[in-house]
């Protein structure tokens, strides 16, 4: 019975997710008005040192296209650079995020997402696996005047993050697809409850991950608890077997819309750390120290890092 309570009333509010889906989900000043409550968090919230640019390539499939956003160094030396690769909520296209996603390019990855709808697959992630393959291996493509990117992807350094049924879609992209293994590191914001995927045929299993993982989530009681309770971001992270890092933590005070810029600080953080082997971006998770753990903007914080 609760069980059909929860999808009855999610199904309810689709529309009014529906009808925002043209509105920008993140606004253009988020890092520099979002409360932050410790000096890594902060840091890594604010812009990164790199120009940002910007190339799109169309595609015939419903995601319609991939959606790079890079620094303007790349194309400057020899260097291969780290890729996040994003998946999208749902209703909630990477046009609706694009200062989310230029900020962690300032930070010095390629930064790819699409316009897809329906992500929990991980169909689209594992597409934009594929496409950096190509651009990184191809010269010259058809419609573009440039590659920026021919010789400056770094394969060996590919991160997902996801939002909502996009959290569900990066541990698929980690585990279901024939690229997963080239993911090293997963960032899910929200992601969907277990019992939620299940009422929605959105089929995970977050026992299959074996990279090291991050999970977020709010304390807001409203669509929050819908898609995922504190209780069952727990579920998720107990599923993720002992002998891979993870951590997870709840921010105080968000919404389930919120965790798309609210926890940004801590996941640039994170892919710095993961991809780049940012020290001072460890901090804010390893040790009894960890700036996560005294952050008086989170709560539920639980940690296990695997050496």
């Amino acid at each position: 019975m609760r069980k059909n309570l929860l999808y009855l009333s999610l199904l309810i509010m689709l529309p009014t997710l529906v009808s925002c889906m043209g509105e920008p989900a993140v606004r253009d000043d988020y890092n520099t008005t979002v409360n932050t409550g410790g000096q890594i968090e902060a840091r890594y919230l604010a812009d990164g040192k790199y120009e940002v640019h910007y190339k799109s390539r169309a595609i015939l499939q419903d995601f319609e296209k991939f959606e790079v956003f890079y620094p303007s160094a790349i194309t400057e030396g020899t260097e291969k650079w780290p890729v996040v690769i994003f998946s999208n909520g749902t209703g909630v296209r990477a046009s609706s995020y694009v200062p989310v996603l230029a900020h962690l390019a300032s930070w010095g990855f390629i930064v790819i997402g699409t316009e897809e709808m329906n992500s929990w697959s991980g169909f689209s992630s594992e597409m934009c696996v594929r496409f950096l393959k190509k651009v990184n291996e191809t010269e010259v493509l058809d419609g573009w005047d440039d590659n920026p990117f021919y010789g400056h992807v770094d394969m060996d350094r590919i991160g997902v993050s996801g939002h909502s049924q996009g959290g569900v879609g990066v541990i698929n992209a980690a585990t279901e697809n024939k690229n997963s293994s080239l993911i090293k590191t997963i960032f899910a914001a929200s992601p969907a409850s277990l019992d939620l995927a299940e009422g929605f045929m959105w089929d995970y299993d977050p026992s299959l991950v074996s990279c090291p993982i991050f999970m977020v989530s709010s304390t807001g009681a409203a669509y929050e608890d819908l898609v995922v309770s504190g209780a069952q971001l727990d579920e998720i992270y107990d599923a993720v077997p002992n002998t891979v890092t993870k951590v997870k933590a709840r921010r105080n005070n968000a919404e389930h819309g919120d965790m798309l810029s609210y926890s940004d600080g801590y996941m640039t953080a994170w892919f710095m750390w993961q991809l780049c082997g940012d020290e001072e971006a460890a901090k804010a998770f390893i040790g009894d120290d960890a700036e996560i753990l005294s952050n008086s903007l989170y709560q539920d914080q639980r940690i296990n890092i695997v050496e």
